[in-house]
C-alpha cells in the first residue's frame, strides 16, 4: 500500500528544481549505435534519465541526455569524453539543476510551407513568434519534396493571437503558415470536407459543360466574377446553367473523362482514409460530376447541384436548392453529425468566395491556392500545388505517408 506514496515522492525528488543534473552533449558523424554508446557509458553511474533528444541532419548528430548527477560527478565526465573520443565525436557535460524549465501556456504547432523555404522567411516568422512572447521548443522536418515543410512547436503565447501575427509576416514572406493549438483534438479521428472545382479537381466543372455547349467564354467570365465574390453564387449559377439549354446529356460521360485530379488528390484521400478519417466533397458543382468522384475516391459524403435533364437534355436549369456559399457549411454540419464528429475536429478546405461560410465553421479551414478574399479570412492558406500538403497541416509527415504507401 505504500508503495505508489514512495514511488511519487521518488519522482518528486527527482523532478525537484534543486535537483542536480547533468546535461551531455554528443555531436558528430552519425553512425549506428552512439545512443547505445553514451547510455552503455552514464549506466556505468547510475544516474536517472530524465530527458533526451537526438538530431540527424545531413549525417551529422546531436545527442542530448539530462540525467541525474551523481554525488561526484568527475569519474562520469572523463569517461564521457574518452568514450566519445574513441568515435571521433564531441562531447560537452553541463552542470545544471532541475528539469527543463515548463514549457509556457498557450501551445500551438505551426506549421511552415515554402517552395522553396529562404532563410530570410524563417528569420522573420521566428522573430514574429519572439515579439509575441512565444518561444519556440521544438522543431521538427515534415517534407523536403515537393515542398518543404517544418513543424514547430511553440508555447508561451495564445493560438489566436499567433496566427494573427504569422498570417501578416508568411504573406509578406511569400511563404505559407498554419497555426493550430496543441492538445488531443489534434489528433483526434476527425472529418475532411474539400470543395470540388479548383479544389479536389483543377478544372471547373460547369465551363468543361460549357465548352461542348460553345458558351465556355461567357460561362468563365460569369465563373471569374463569382469566385472572386463580385456576384451573388445563386445568382451567378443560374446563368451559366441557362447557357446549356439544349446540351445533349450524353456529353456527361465526355466530361467525366476530361476531370483533372489536382497533384496529390489521391493521397490526400487515401491517408486520411487510413488514418481513419472520413472525407467528403461538397460542391457548387454538379452530381452528374461528384458521384464519379465518389466511387472514384471511395469518398463518404457528398452534396453538390443536379442540372435538370428531360427527354436527354439539358433543359438550363438545376434540380431543387442551390448548393450555395451557405449550403456549404450547412453541408458541413450536416456531414459532421452524420460521422459523429464535432465541428472542432473538421477540415474545411476550398478555394472562393463560396466556400467562406465552410471555411470558417470547420475547425480548421484552408484556403488551397485560393483569391485574396477567401485567403485573407480563412485560418490558414496553401499556395502550392500539391493538395497532399494539407497532411503536414495535421501533422502527418511525407516520410509516414512514402512508409504507409510502401507497406500497403
Amino acid at each position: 500500500m505504500n508503495a505508489k506514496p514512495a514511488a511519487d515522492a521518488a519522482t518528486a525528488e527527482l523532478l525537484s528544481p534543486d535537483t542536480p543534473t547533468l546535461l551531455v552533449k554528443v555531436f558528430g558523424k552519425d553512425r549506428p549505435g552512439i545512443t547505445t554508446g553514451l547510455f552503455a557509458t552514464l549506466a556505468e553511474h547510475d544516474v536517472d534519465v530524465v530527458d533526451f533528444e537526438q538530431v540527424v541532419t545531413r549525417g551529422r548528430i546531436v545527442l542530448c541526455a539530462l540525467v541525474t548527477a551523481p554525488p561526484r560527478d568527475g569519474a562520469l565526465r572523463s569517461e564521457v569524453h574518452q568514450w566519445a573520443e574513441s568515435c571521433k565525436l564531441e562531447a560537452e557535460v553541463i552542470s545544471g539543476k532541475g528539469d527543463n524549465r515548463p514549457r509556457g501556456e498557450g501551445r500551438s504547432h505551426v506549421t511552415v510551407l515554402g517552395h522553396p523555404l529562404p532563410a530570410s522567411a524563417v528569420a522573420a516568422l521566428s522573430a514574429r513568434i519572439t515579439e509575441t512572447g512565444g518561444n519556440i521548443d521544438r522543431v521538427f522536418r515534415l517534407a523536403k519534396y515537393p515542398v518543404t515543410a517544418v513543424e514547430l512547436a511553440v508555447s508561451g503565447v495564445p493560438t489566436e493571437t499567433l496566427r494573427a501575427a504569422l498570417a501578416l509576416e508568411a504573406a509578406a514572406q511569400r511563404v505559407d503558415v498554419a497555426v493550430v493549438a496543441s492538445g488531443l483534438q489534434r489528433r483526434a479521428k476527425r472529418l475532411v470536407v474539400m470543395d470540388v472545382d479548383s479544389t479536389l479537381i483543377q478544372d471547373e466543372v460547369i465551363e468543361l459543360f460549357a465548352a461542348h455547349a460553345g458558351c465556355e467564354p461567357q460561362v468563365a467570365e460569369i465563373t471569374a466574377a463569382a469566385m472572386r465574390g463580385e456576384l451573388d453564387f445563386s445568382e451567378s449559377l443560374r446563368a451559366r446553367v441557362a447557357l446549356l439549354e439544349g446540351l445533349d446529356a450524353d456529353v456527361v460521360a465526355k466530361v467525366r473523362s476530361e476531370v483533372r485530379l489536382t497533384p496529390g488528390a489521391r493521397t490526400l484521400i487515401r491517408t486520411l482514409k487510413r488514418l481513419g478519417y472520413q472525407v467528403g466533397i461538397v460542391s457548387g458543382g454538379f452530381t452528374q460530376v461528384t458521384d464519379d468522384l465518389v466511387d472514384r475516391l471511395g469518398l463518404d459524403f457528398a452534396a453538390a447541384n443536379t442540372l435538370e435533364v428531360v427527354d436527354g437534355r439539358f433543359t438550363g436549369r438545376v434540380v431543387g436548392d442551390i448548393v450555395d456559399r451557405a449550403g456549404k457549411a450547412a453541408m458541413l454540419r450536416r456531414f459532421a453529425a452524420e460521422a459523429d464528429v464535432p465541428l472542432e475536429q473538421t477540415v474545411a478546405i476550398g478555394d472562393g468566395a463560396n466556400d467562406l461560410d465552410m471555411l470558417n465553421t470547420a475547425g480548421l479551414g484552408v484556403a488551397f491556392n485560393a483569391k485574396p478574399v477567401v485567403r485573407e479570412a480563412a485560418h490558414t492558406a496553401v499556395n502550392v500545388p500539391f493538395l497532399d500538403t494539407v497532411l503536414y497541416l495535421l501533422g502527418i509527415s511525407r516520410e509516414e505517408v512514402e512508409e504507409d504507401d510502401g507497406a500497403a
